[in-house]
């Protein structure tokens, strides 16, 4: 087998089992455990996501020490895999909401860091067989996309969703991914950065950049968006299920197969980020993040006039542009760190971004949805349209302050090498 294709493979897998629970774990958690729980059962959900958050927060790092002065860096991956697959299992047994809470951080504890130690192992040993890395890997991380909704297409058609089976097969593939990773090239530690303080390792020296309004102010809205991306992750499924207790909606496609519906957001995402070279290289990074801001107002308010009936346009709609909302903020504000930073503290700088949106952005956005949502929850049952009016909302004054706030003057004409 190829080394192109076992890498393939890997970053399919890395994906799948993480799309096997991701989008439907919300809605499984508002079916089993609302009718026990009441309207405390949304808050449920937003803290039970925002438990990632906090396992975002230092585990990738702490593990990404050791891959770099201890362990091979694909042993360190089979081994998180193989611990997150056990950990997942244990969803299975959850009889409430506070159990599955420490269930899903355990897991993110050891799943989170994989995603970077993946793309690690995929870097060293597209080196070590001396590909171009940037012309290599696009293709090869574009099936971790592809892994991700199929995994969703499974859960979906096999009715998983709705019951602990979707916990038992992310179980197993998070094993079997494990044991894969095994058979990959040594990517041996080197013992690396030795003289660096323990602050480094950690990603801690980038803070130095909140001294910079600049900086301070797109680090800020990094969270505040990042805050954002996690509501429809969490809520989305909930949302279209519910409309099953609707006698007009019952049995529609749109209800039955809400995780399939939700895999447009996916497919939309996988296609816009073909679009990003060109809509950098005709507005400009601010502009770009501005248009983002845009699609997640849009996204929201979608969702607030759509239903599965004759108003499944505008979900398909959502789904869309939210390919639009999630690419065009992650890349460009990606590429705004990678010009406006020194190359000393680069990678800090680009973890710190990440940190900002995956870690404080999703444990804030957890907090601030699961409130919202159980704030309009009524004699058990959600009022979904002021809702997502409300998270639209804050997704337009979050635009207006930025457009306002964030002084970067950018000429598109710059980015005219950009490649994706």
């Amino acid at each position: 087998m190829g080394i192109k294709l076992r890498l393939t493979i890997m970053n399919f897998l890395q994906f799948f089992v993480w799309g096997v629970w991701l989008i439907s774990l919300g809605g499984y958690m508002g079916q089993v455990f609302g009718p026990l729980e009441g309207g405390s059962v949304g808050l449920s959900i937003g803290r039970t996501y925002g438990s990632m958050g906090w396992a975002s927060l230092f585990m990738p790092a702490l593990l990404g020490i050791i891959a770099d002065k201890y362990f091979s860096a694909q042993k360190v991956l089979g081994v998180s895999h193989i611990i997150a697959g056990i950990s997942i299992f244990f969803a299975t047994k959850a009889t409430n909401s506070a159990e599955m809470y420490w269930v899903i951080f355990a897991t993110s504890c050891f799943y989170m860091p994989t995603i970077a130690l993946n793309n690690s192992v995929s870097y060293a040993v597209l080196n070590k067989f001396q590909f171009d890395v940037q012309k290599a890997f696009t293709p090869i991380r574009v099936w971790g996309t592809v892994g991700f909704i199929i995994a969703m297409w499974i859960t979906d058609v096999t009715n998983w969703k709705s019951n602990t089976n979707q916990f038992v097969f992310a179980s197993v593939a998070m094993i079997i991914t494990g044991l894969f990773s095994f058979s990959m090239p040594d990517v041996p530690a080197e013992n690396k950065n030795t003289n660096q303080s323990l602050s480094s390792k950690f990603g801690l020296d980038s803070f130095v950049l909140f001294k910079q309004k600049k900086m301070a102010i797109f680090f800020v809205f990094a969270m505040l968006l990042g805050a954002a991306l996690q509501v429809t992750n969490m809520f989305a499924d909930t949302f279209i299920r519910d409309f099953g207790s609707n006698p007009e909606y019952h049995g529609s496609f749109g209800v039955e197969h809400s995780v399939f519906i939700i895999s447009l957001s996916q497919i939309s995402e996988t296609l816009f980020i073909l679009t990003i070279p060109f809509f950098l290289k005709r507005f400009g990074i601010k502009q770009v993040m501005i248009l983002s801001m845009l699609a997640w107002v849009l996204r929201f308010a979608l969702f607030g006039i759509g239903n599965p009936g004759s108003g499944v346009v505008f979900l398909i709609l959502s789904m869309i542009v939210y390919g639009m909302a999630f690419d065009f903020f992650n890349i460009s504000g990606s590429l705004f760190v990678e010009r406006e930073t020194d190359s000393k503290i680069r990678s800090s700088a680009q973890g710190l971004f990440m940190l900002m949106t995956n870690g404080v952005g999703a444990i804030l956005g957890g907090e601030f949805a699961g409130r919202t949502v159980s704030y309009f929850t009524n004699n058990n049952k959600v009022q979904w349209p002021e809702v997502w009016f409300s998270f639209a909302g804050y997704s337009l004054v979050i635009l207006i302050l930025f457009t306002f706030l964030f002084k970067y003057k950018h000429h598109p004409k710059e980015v005219e090498n950009l490649n994706h």
